[in-house]
Protein backbone atom coordinates (compact mmCIF):
# COMPACT_ATOMS: atom_id res chain seq x y z
CA UNK A 1 0.00 0.00 0.00
CA UNK A 2 1.66 3.45 -0.68
CA UNK A 3 1.55 6.22 1.34
CA UNK A 4 0.41 9.72 0.83
CA UNK A 5 2.47 11.97 2.58
CA UNK A 6 1.07 15.07 5.06
CA UNK A 7 2.10 17.19 2.03
CA UNK A 8 0.04 15.29 -0.65
CA UNK A 9 -2.26 15.04 1.73
CA UNK A 10 -2.97 19.19 2.43
CA UNK A 11 -3.08 19.44 -1.23
CA UNK A 12 -5.49 17.36 -1.96
CA UNK A 13 -7.63 18.20 0.84
CA UNK A 14 -7.74 21.45 -0.84
CA UNK A 15 -8.12 21.05 -4.72
CA UNK A 16 -10.80 22.23 -6.15
CA UNK A 17 -11.60 24.80 -3.59
CA UNK A 18 -12.19 28.54 -4.16
CA UNK A 19 -10.81 31.55 -2.99
CA UNK A 20 -13.17 32.15 -0.46
CA UNK A 21 -12.59 28.30 1.11
CA UNK A 22 -9.51 28.50 0.48
CA UNK A 23 -9.13 32.09 2.68
CA UNK A 24 -11.66 30.33 5.25
CA UNK A 25 -9.40 27.40 6.16
CA UNK A 26 -6.13 29.63 6.21
CA UNK A 27 -8.42 32.30 8.88
CA UNK A 28 -9.52 29.72 11.15
CA UNK A 29 -6.25 27.78 11.10
CA UNK A 30 -4.64 30.91 13.25
CA UNK A 31 -7.72 31.99 14.70
CA UNK A 32 -7.48 28.53 16.51
CA UNK A 33 -3.92 28.59 17.66
CA UNK A 34 -3.88 24.49 17.21
CA UNK A 35 -0.49 23.09 16.69
CA UNK A 36 -2.33 20.50 14.53
CA UNK A 37 -3.15 22.71 11.62
CA UNK A 38 0.33 24.14 11.47
CA UNK A 39 1.82 21.66 9.20
CA UNK A 40 -1.31 22.83 6.68
CA UNK A 41 0.10 26.63 7.31
CA UNK A 42 3.73 25.22 6.37
CA UNK A 43 2.68 23.47 3.19
CA UNK A 44 0.80 26.69 1.96
CA UNK A 45 3.88 28.56 2.97
CA UNK A 46 6.15 26.50 0.67
CA UNK A 47 3.68 26.61 -1.90
CA UNK A 48 3.90 30.26 -1.66
CA UNK A 49 8.20 30.39 -1.31
CA UNK A 50 8.65 28.06 -3.89
CA UNK A 51 6.23 30.05 -6.37
CA UNK A 52 7.28 33.72 -5.46
CA UNK A 53 9.63 36.40 -6.91
CA UNK A 54 12.14 37.56 -5.05
CA UNK A 55 10.47 40.95 -3.98
CA UNK A 56 7.98 38.70 -2.54
CA UNK A 57 10.45 36.70 -0.65
CA UNK A 58 11.71 39.76 0.90
CA UNK A 59 8.61 40.96 1.98
CA UNK A 60 7.56 38.03 3.36
CA UNK A 61 11.00 37.69 5.10
CA UNK A 62 10.54 41.29 6.53
CA UNK A 63 7.34 40.57 8.14
CA UNK A 64 8.20 37.15 9.56
CA UNK A 65 11.81 38.88 10.95
CA UNK A 66 9.64 41.47 12.57
CA UNK A 67 7.25 39.27 14.00
CA UNK A 68 9.82 36.90 15.41
CA UNK A 69 11.67 39.42 16.93
CA UNK A 70 8.47 40.48 18.67
CA UNK A 71 7.90 37.31 20.03
CA UNK A 72 5.07 35.68 21.65
CA UNK A 73 4.34 38.78 23.56
CA UNK A 74 0.73 39.55 21.14
CA UNK A 75 -0.36 36.31 22.26
CA UNK A 76 0.02 36.77 26.14
CA UNK A 77 -2.63 39.43 25.62
CA UNK A 78 -4.83 37.87 23.76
Amino acid sequence: MDQISIREHIINNFKGDDYDSLRKAIDESIEAKDEVTLPGLGVFLEIIWENADQELKNQLLDIIKKRVEKGLENEKEN
